[in-house]
């Protein structure tokens, strides 16, 4: 056996070129939905809402328990106002794109 690896006559240069664009796109998109900052800020806007319904809704014991503050709502407030912090960091600061490729320049000989 040779060592010797033939092209496929169907795919020149420039369509390799190109499938690698699109595949450099599709990565940069997920790269942007998966982003760190919004799986953060989603998940303390979620569970800071939840915790100030339990805020919300305290008994007077458990405000007691408490030493009079209830924490429910103010632990609640403190983590919505973080989760919103790490969206609007995403959305003034987002994930930069891949600088463009520049395809090669033909010569003369392809």
């Amino acid at each position: 056996m040779s060592e010797h690896h033939e092209r496929h006559p169907a795919y020149s240069e420039r369509d390799v070129q190109r499938e690698v664009s699109e595949l450099e796109t599709k990565s940069t998109t997920a790269a942007r939905l998966f982003d760190i900052r919004r799986i953060i800020g989603v998940l303390f806007v979620l569970y800071g809402v939840i915790v100030m319904i339990a805020g919300f809704t305290a008994s007077d014991a458990d405000i007691d328990k408490a030493e009079g503050v209830n924490i429910n709502l103010w632990t609640g407030l403190g983590m919505l106002l973080l989760g919103l912090f790490f969206l609007v960091w995403l959305k003034l600061r987002p994930t930069a794109p891949p600088p463009p490729r520049v395809p090669p320049e033909e010569g003369p000989g392809m």
